[in-house]
């Protein structure tokens, strides 16, 4: 059977493989915008060898704007890792419920918290950088348009980042003001809400469930309940069965 840690993981880099083919064209556009040379369009190489100095001004900037996107996806993929192998998510509770079991786990506690905040700090600088970025290329695409094509090529690879953008802040913003840990990479938004079976087991031996509840007292109270329900039932009311029985 495949470990679901080791499954988190497969599908934490696949989506992450697609998403940095967007995010390059999206932050290089002064390479993969189609633009004017004459009454042609310019080749990648030639978008490349531009060296008209507001060209290149651009052209350096989206290469900022590219580096500030690898340390967010840095910091992102390091985030969804620790998560994977120290959290998990059950279902049977509410979302919010980390918070009540990992503060007696001081360690991850602190860990989680500078976590959320890197990521946070780290998306902010990036959307920042990255607005400009759309900015300064406005105005290129005034100095070398081509067709309707420029355009709508602008549209669609800035669009596809600003919807990454956008759901990696509502992350960001959500784990840091709610003090939780939402995933990035889930199909839909989920948050951590329980420690790793596998940390737990092996730091407590088995003595602790994945709540940091001791599983002893679980069963002892299970044990009590148990004979509390068969205690409960009085003799007068088996009579009157065996008589009908009878």
């Amino acid at each position: 059977m495949i470990n679901p840690d080791f499954r988190q993981r497969v599908k934490v880099c696949g989506i992450f493989l697609l998403q940095v083919y967007k995010v390059m064209t999206g932050t290089m556009l002064s390479l993969f915008l189609p633009q004017s040379c004459g009454e042609r369009m310019c080749t990648l190489s030639e978008n490349y060898d531009n060296s008209e100095v507001y060209h290149r001004s651009v052209y350096y900037w989206n290469c900022l704007s590219a580096f500030t996107f690898f340390c967010y996806y840095m910091i992102e993929l390091r985030r969804e890792e620790w998560c994977v192998k120290y959290l998990d998510i059950d279902n049977d509770i509410p979302d919010n419920s980390l918070k009540d079991i990992i503060v007696k786990e001081k360690v991850l506690d602190l860990k989680m918290d500078k976590l959320n905040k890197y990521y946070y700090n780290t998306l902010c600088v990036n959307c920042f950088v990255y607005f400009v970025n759309i900015l300064l290329t406005i105005k290129m695409i005034q100095d070398s348009y081509y067709n309707n094509s420029t355009i709508s090529c602008f549209m669609s690879f800035v669009l596809l980042v600003m919807m990454k953008l956008y759901n990696s802040f509502v992350v960001a913003y959500q784990s840091v003001k709610n003090d939780k840990m939402m995933s990035a990479y889930m199909s839909e938004f989920v948050s951590y809400n329980v420690l790793d079976e596998d940390y737990v087991m092996e730091k407590y031996s088995g003595t602790k469930n994945n709540r940091l509840e001791d599983i002893n007292d679980i069963e002892e109270n299970e044990f009590h309940d148990v004979n509390e329900t068969e205690s409960s039932v009085k003799e007068e009311d088996i009579i009157p069965i065996i008589e009908e029985e009878k």
